[in-house]
């Protein structure tokens, strides 16, 4: 069940904005255990919520890597995004109408303080492990360099240390469709609708790849000459189907953030960053994601003091996370449980 925290006082934003007495909406699955040392955290990525058990199936559930009998699991709605954490919809206190586009602009790290201040209010202290998919391994990987001690495992699922240049190319192109579509800017909360729908339809073709489509948007063998085809009529959907759940200013709100990710930004760098994380890591690729490649993330592991890395061989590029469940919990189930301190 959705919860709703409102905090009490003002965040200050890294970009000089504010928000005042922010919502946060989280979900919790299972039990905290009497030494409160069961908690698992997970960091969402782009357009999900706080339900995981939603978005990512078979991972909250008896005997998988998210099991609600042993850990006791948090997800919180991440700052910006639609399903009831504050952003673009939501009223402004200082006018009670909603921001849309002056709604502050977000960072990362923004998102890893409210999970932060989310945390201290649920009476959370040491996280038994902290796991990121996508954009959600930027949060992870923010929130470590912030609190180092405070995670005893990492879990990093295609993501990375910063956004590079070729995954903010893929951001301006969606932001492009978006500012094409000349009803973008008005106050309401359907605006921009063609706009979102294709840039929702560009970013699917980094999601899935070659290989995806290729396996699951063929035309039907013997199918007459049309001009109307299966991965067309795909492209469509998938746009459509995003419009009716999300809008587009949360959807702006995030692009933008996505692509300040830098955990090494006045840090030192990344590799200072890297070298300091002292949590249990794994860090997983998968074979065909076009996004966070599998080169990039042998090279983020490598980069984490004793980390171990796995690649999972998926034709689903990206969206691989979200569809090798079998494998991700094959992998999971026996890191989670793995005691580095008490095998060293």
């Amino acid at each position: 069940m959705k919860r709703l925290y409102f905090h009490k006082g003002r965040l200050d934003l890294e970009l000089g904005g504010h928000l005042d007495r922010p919502a946060i909406a989280y979900h919790t699955y299972g039990h905290l255990n009497e030494n409160r040392d069961n908690v698992v955290w997970v960091c969402h990525a782009l357009t999900a919520d706080s339900d995981v058990a939603g978005w990512w199936p078979h991972t909250v559930e008896k005997g998988a890597f998210l099991d609600p009998d042993k850990w006791f699991v948090v997800c919180a709605n991440i700052l910006g995004s639609h399903y009831g954490t504050t952003g673009p919809l939501s009223p402004d206190p200082a006018t009670g109408r909603s921001y849309y586009t002056d709604f502050p602009a977000l960072t990362i790290g923004d998102m890893a303080e409210a999970h932060r201040i989310l945390a201290s209010y649920l009476g959370i202290g040491r996280i038994h492990a902290l796991v990121g998919s996508s954009v959600g391994g930027f949060q992870a990987l923010e929130w470590v360099a912030r609190e180092p001690e405070r995670f005893g495992k990492l879990i990093l699922i295609a993501t990375g240390g910063r956004a590079t240049p070729w995954e903010i190319a893929l951001d301006e192109t969606q932001r492009m469709a978006i500012l094409a579509d000349s009803s973008y800017g008005e106050r309401r909360p359907d605006a921009a609708h063609d706009g979102l729908a294709a840039a929702r339809a560009i970013g699917l073709l980094s999601y899935r790849g070659n290989p995806g489509y290729n396996l699951t948007q063929q035309d039907p063998a013997g199918q007459p000459v049309t001009t109307t085809h299966r991965a067309c009529t795909y492209q469509r959907y998938q746009g459509e189907k995003l419009c009716r759940r999300f809008n587009v200013y949360s959807y702006m709100t995030i692009l933008n953030a996505f692509d300040t990710h830098d955990v090494g930004r006045g840090r030192g760098g990344i590799g200072k960053v890297l070298s300091g994380i002292r949590s249990d890591t794994i860090v997983i690729g998968l074979a065909t994601d076009i996004i966070f490649t599998p080169g990039e993330m042998r090279a983020l592991a490598s980069g984490i003091p004793g980390a171990r890395y796995e690649e999972i061989d998926s034709p689903f590029g990206h969206d691989g996370f979200l569809v090798e469940h079998a494998r991700l919990n094959e992998i999971l189930v026996p890191f989670m449980d793995y005691n580095k301190t008490s095998q060293s």
